[in-house]
């Protein structure tokens, strides 16, 4: 349980549900909580989609590459396309009153709130998100 998986897509929207299952029946396999499939299932379609929309701009001919690796202890998951990157550390908060009605801007929030770490390479076309194996209830 302890080897790197790769998995592969092109920047096309439809493709993020293939990915998404594919944790998520692995996930399924090593027994993780149903909370902390939910958890991951969240925090990466939110990666995939900046990932397609941000990092490759919906072009098709652009690959988003996703590798996770489960250990008895958690999951992590890098997910990387091949856009310019982006300063993540100068992004607006979007709990401003001026933003909250903005129809995105959410997604590292979400990702920031349901993984217990993410972090991004320094050109920031990678993210790096790491979920701790929660107690079964």
């Amino acid at each position: 349980m302890d080897g790197w998986h790769t998995l592969t897509i092109q920047s096309v929207t439809e493709n993020i549900r293939d990915i998404e299952e594919a944790l998520c029946e692995a996930l399924n396999k090593a027994d993780f909580p149903e909370n902390d499939i939910f958890a991951v299932r969240l925090a990466l379609d939110e990666a995939l989609a900046n990932a397609i929309k941000h990092g490759n701009h919906y072009d098709a001919t652009k690959l988003v590459s996703v590798k996770y690796r489960l250990t008895d202890g958690g999951i992590t998951i890098v997910v990387k396309d091949e856009g310019a990157g982006f300063n993540y550390e100068n992004l607006p908060d979007p709990t401003l009153p001026d933003r909250l009605e903005l129809p995105s801007g959410r997604g590292l929030l979400l990702m920031r709130s349901y993984m217990d770490t993410i972090s991004f390479n320094a050109k920031g076309n990678e993210v790096t998100m790491v979920k701790g194996r929660g107690k079964s209830t």
